[in-house]
């Protein structure tokens, strides 16, 4: 009977189900495929701790912290569909949301002045306290999440991501070779 702990066949079945998304690039792949995969898995475990901490400590979803946080950005509210847009959720998810938020007095709903069909959500006093109190503890989860990058590369970073973000959204075709 083989020693689990010994076999060099299960650590890298271990270092691969670990990596998740990274694990399966090869050798032979593209750099920007490489790139793509720890992204994607990096992205992927940040926003799983971030879940997991927001459920522990504040037994919220963080549907609900960013619901949340896009509300307080607009403290007069934001019509419903504008908020469904923010989120890039359906306006049924929304209106699941509100109705519960709503029920536990977080947010509130008024009729909008200038369109009948449309409702205005706010958070209510409670609701910006109690989003303040998640949204300082957030903020230093990210900070110790980050903690092993100094700050020049993450300005390097968040500038080279925010270029690729402009190039993929304008659709701009690939460089030509040598150019």
């Amino acid at each position: 009977m083989t020693d689990i702990g010994n076999d060099p066949s299960h650590a890298a079945l271990s270092d691969a189900e670990e990596l998740g998304h990274e694990a399966r690039a090869g050798q032979e792949d593209h750099a920007v495929l490489k790139l793509w995969l720890r992204m994607l898995a990096s992205t992927t475990q940040i926003e799983a701790e971030i879940r997991k901490r927001l459920r522990e400590r504040f037994g919220i979803t963080l549907a609900r912290f960013d619901y949340m946080a896009q509300l307080y950005r607009y403290r007069d509210g934001l019509k419903m569909r504008v908020l469904s847009r923010y989120l890039m959720v359906t306006g049924g998810n929304v209106t699941g949301l509100t109705d519960e938020l709503e029920r536990e007095g977080v947010v509130s709903r008024t009729a909008s002045p200038d369109d009948r069909r449309a409702w205005i959500v706010s958070l209510t006093p409670k609701g910006r306290r109690s989003f303040e109190a998640m949204a300082k503890e957030h903020e230093q989860w990210i900070l110790e999440m980050f903690a092993g990058l100094d700050m020049k590369t993450v300005r390097q970073l968040h500038s080279q991501l925010g270029q690729l973000r402009v190039h993929v959204m304008r659709g701009e075709p690939p460089a030509e070779e040598g150019a």
